[in-house]
């Protein structure tokens, strides 16, 4: 009786690992589901951030329509490496917590095998005690019950040895799956936030160098043009270039300069785009060219 007690120990602690591991699992499962699609709604907002970007950067001014047109660009970058961000938490962090269902299913079946073989056991051995105090002189019967719970007795060894092996296998690899799948995450986030840092870090000093005194007197300039007043040295050909549509015909070498400064940020941010895409495997489109799903509200 001593090793029924026994294996019941074994077999209450392998069970609250399975019961523990279900649980869980199915609840990071949920939870990071949830998190990936909230990402995917947030990339749906700042893309529609960058939409009317631009839409308001063509009524402006030319210093402020550049401005805002470079920032929108760079947004738009950051929202590629999201859609990159939520592409990879689906593959490498969802679907194999989905799939760990089928692990669970099959250890909680082996243990369900071996509470069937430990009840047979447990029914032959009450039995062979009954025969003993019923009827102790029918040694033929009692011999028998004997020979049926030495049978059992080693089926329920036999199973005990299966489902040790089995779940000793199921808590290692859930060990290791666990580790993995939380260092893909870490990993998926590291990457995004660093290419969204290197972005941000690019944008933050176009808009800060922004020359808002150029196009407020553009603006007043204008303002006089409305009013009769009309300065031609300062509205000569106020139409933007189809070369460079923000850019006024007559612009000084410092706003020429700054054009081309900006021309040779936005090729870095295009190559950092690009490291991004091969390591991620993002598809580093702009916002204006997305065709994504609509994401659930879920």
């Amino acid at each position: 009786m001593n090793i029924v007690l026994f294996r019941d120990s074994q077999v209450r602690i392998m069970e609250n690992t399975v019961i523990d591991a279900e649980k869980y699992f199915g609840q990071f499962c949920s939870l990071l589901a949830a998190y990936a699609r909230k990402t995917a709604r947030l990339r749906d907002k700042a893309d529609q951030v960058v939409l009317r970007l631009i839409d308001f950067a063509n009524t402006e001014n030319p210093e402020m329509r550049a401005t805002l047109r470079n920032f929108a660009e760079d947004l738009a970058k950051v929202q590629d490496y999201r859609q990159a961000q939520v592409e990879r938490l689906e593959v490498k962090v969802v679907t194999p917590l989905k799939l760990y269902g089928a692990q669970i299913k099959q250890t909680r079946a082996e243990i369900k095998k071996f509470t069937r073989t430990r009840n047979n056991e447990i029914k032959q051995l009450e039995k062979l005690e009954k025969l003993r105090q019923k009827s102790p002189w029918d040694r033929q019967t009692i011999s028998q019950a004997e020979t049926s719970v030495q049978k059992a007795s080693v089926d329920t060894s036999r199973t005990t040895r299966q489902l040790v092996e089995t779940v000793d296998a199921f808590q290692k690899q859930k060990l290791k799956d666990l580790q993995k799948i939380f260092l893909d995450f870490v990993t998926i986030e590291l990457a995004f936030h660093t290419k969204a840092v290197e972005v941000y870090s690019s944008a933050f000093p176009t808009l800060q160098n922004c020359d808002l005194d150029r196009d407020l007197e553009d603006f007043r300039a204008k303002m006089r043009g409305v009013y009769g007043h009309y300065d031609a040295r300062l509205l000569v050909d106020t139409t933007p270039s189809v070369a460079v549509p923000w850019s006024l015909p007559g612009q000084p070498a410092q706003s020429t300069i700054r054009s081309q400064r900006k021309e040779e940020e936005e090729s870095e941010d295009e190559a950092a785009e690009e490291d991004l895409e091969a390591s991620l495997g993002g598809r580093g489109r702009r916002a204006s060219h997305r065709t994504r799903a609509p994401q659930s509200e879920n």
